[in-house]
């Protein structure tokens, strides 16, 4: 025993248990984010529920199970139950009802003895909304151009052309809202900086205003015909109505320009829910949010995450390899040097929080300032650079992941044998030309490792992002159309901030809790595939200056 305590193999056992561990653990937090977060999209069964409750009132409830657990008897003591003797829990379910234009809240919990009858109706259907979330019901006619078609079979094959109809109205509607409209909107906020300057500068003349008047008057005028334009697609789209019998009996009109999707779900086959299953996950990458977050897509907070995390590469990447190579290279072994390392090593342990609180208060404040009161004095008191935005959040980022770049290509360089060096200026290259075509290619591969930590660290950061740029919701992203088309004064939208404000900070956590895990999904997959492609990267560049390392 004690022979081979002392060969190693325990401490080589226990190594290779802990990774062992540590790997298991992973991939079960990966199954239990995949599980939950994919199951949101999956089309589920609707349920009509019959209740009689303590009183002996009937009822109907309608919906979606969302979840089923088990009670102790005690905790309902105070409902009069009429149980078993030796009944010691009581299951209970909890459904998604929708229907807000009857009921307050989305979810209802409903109690397994109260329930007296539970069937699975084809007829009924989920209409998926813009506002005011899901309807479940029954179609009880449908309204096309003040024709009521009646019947469900009737009404349900009219459905498609309907929300065909709809569909290419609303992508009208959107295309001259976010793009003509919105470009003439920019223009005359241009024209209005345009004359505030010239007054400010006191170069403000009778012409310059005349014609800052007529450009501003064509703009308005084209404006009117747009505006028009606009109503008369609404009109046609309000013309079009579908009238729904909820789970009370009540009749509930819901204008087409309010449904996105309706579906009945009791009807699919494996195939057919297959389909959905893929186009809802379509729809959550590409669509927008709606509802606080709580519904409809993540596609503004995907474009912010990933244009931060390029931004911020951008930047740091430069700034880290200068800082390595001039420590490594050139800086001599004294005790400015030594204070340096051990500066870069401290604010690799610098709570991220601080970076934010630094962030907003040189850059947001003291540089954006700045940069408002010398370049952008026409739009004072309101801010351009100097608010939070996404090239401060890319900026404050860089900073807190530069250490991790300057340690990792440090190392790179280390590992480069000082005989290449002095071979390349035996030859007569210079000092330049042999960090720039010797010891940069080979140390490629551990300078790219640096820039892939600095990635995923950034990738998930949410805590300094919160005060240098990233919002709950953004109506423009910060990339469209207008001059110069990429508008790093924006704020923006985050993957991890967005999993923050669903899972914490919204009014309907049932509603949300599926969101978050496929959020959290949506996050770590981007993050392996930003890491993915700078391994790929890395991996070439190993392969390519394999030979000249050797």
């Amino acid at each position: 025993m004690n022979t081979w305590f002392k060969s190693g193999s325990p401490w080589v056992w226990l190594s290779a248990g802990g990774v062992s561990i540590s790997l298991i653990s992973v991939l079960g937090l990966l199954w239990l984010i995949a599980s939950r977060g994919l199951s949101y999209f999956w089309p589920s069964e609707l349920y009509q529920f019959n209740l009689t409750d303590e009183k002996g009132v009937n009822s109907v409830v309608i919906g979606e199970i969302y979840d089923r657990e088990e009670i102790p008897v005690s905790q309902l003591a105070h409902l009069n139950l009429k149980l078993a003797t030796n009944q010691k829990t009581i299951e209970r379910l909890l459904v998604k009802t929708g229907n807000r234009e009857l009921v307050s809240l989305d979810f209802r919990w409903l109690l397994s003895t109260n329930i007296t009858k539970t069937s699975t109706p084809d007829e009924l259907v989920v209409v998926e909304r813009r506002t005011n979330g899901n309807f479940y019901g029954y179609i009880d006619h449908v309204v096309l151009d003040g024709v009521t078609f009646a019947g469900v079979e009737l009404a349900s094959g009219k459905i498609p052309e309907l929300l065909e109809r709809v569909e290419q109205f609303q992508d009208k509607i959107d295309s001259l809202q976010k793009s003509d409209i919105g470009s003439i909107n920019y223009e005359l906020e241009r024209l209005r900086l345009k004359a505030r300057k010239h007054q400010l500068q006191g170069t403000l003349t009778k012409e310059t205003q005349t014609d800052i008047d007529a450009e501003v008057a064509g703009l308005e005028n084209d404006y009117g015909k747009l505006e028009e334009k606009l109503n008369v697609y609404r009109e046609d789209i309000s013309r079009d109505q579908l009238v729904m019998r909820a789970m009370d009996g009540q009749l509930i009109t819901i204008n087409f320009e309010q449904v996105l999707n309706l579906s009945f779900n009791n009807r699919l086959g494996f195939f057919e829910k297959t389909s959905m299953f893929i186009s809802q996950i379509g729809a959550f990458l590409v669509d927008d949010p709606r509802e606080a977050n709580t519904e409809g897509g993540v596609f503004p907070a995907i474009f912010g995450t990933v244009l931060m995390v390029l931004l911020m590469t951008v930047i740091v990447s430069p700034f880290g390899v200068i800082a390595a190579i001039y420590l490594h290279e050139y800086a001599g072994k004294n005790a400015f040097t030594k204070l340096l390392r051990i500066a870069v090593i401290n604010l690799a342990g610098v709570p991220s929080i601080v970076y934010g609180v630094f962030g907003l208060g040189f850059f947001v404040y003291m540089v954006g300032g700045s940069l408002d009161q010398i370049f952008y004095p026409e739009t004072l008191p309101s801010p351009t650079f100097g608010t939070p935005g996404v090239l401060w959040s890319a900026i404050t980022l860089a900073i807190l992941t530069l250490p991790v770049v300057i340690v990792s290509t440090e190392e790179g360089l280390s590992r480069i044998p000082s005989a290449m060096r002095h071979g390349s200026l035996a030859l007569g290259a210079t000092k330049a030309e042999t960090l720039w075509r010797i010891i940069l290619p080979i140390a490629s591969p551990a300078i790219m490792t640096g820039i892939i930590l600095a990635i995923a660290r950034a990738a998930g950061e949410v805590a300094p992002l919160m005060l240098v740029g990233v919002v709950k919701m953004a109506p423009n992203l910060p990339l469209d159309g207008n001059f110069p088309f990429l508008h790093l004064d924006r704020k923006f939208m985050h993957l991890g901030f967005h999993i923050y404000d669903v899972g914490f900070q919204s009014p309907n956590v049932e509603a949300a809790r599926p969101l978050v895990y496929a959020t959290a999904l949506l996050l770590v997959s981007i993050i392996v595939a930003l890491n993915m492609t700078a391994v790929s990267i890395r991996n070439r560049l190993r392969e390519k200056f394999k030979m000249l390392e050797h």
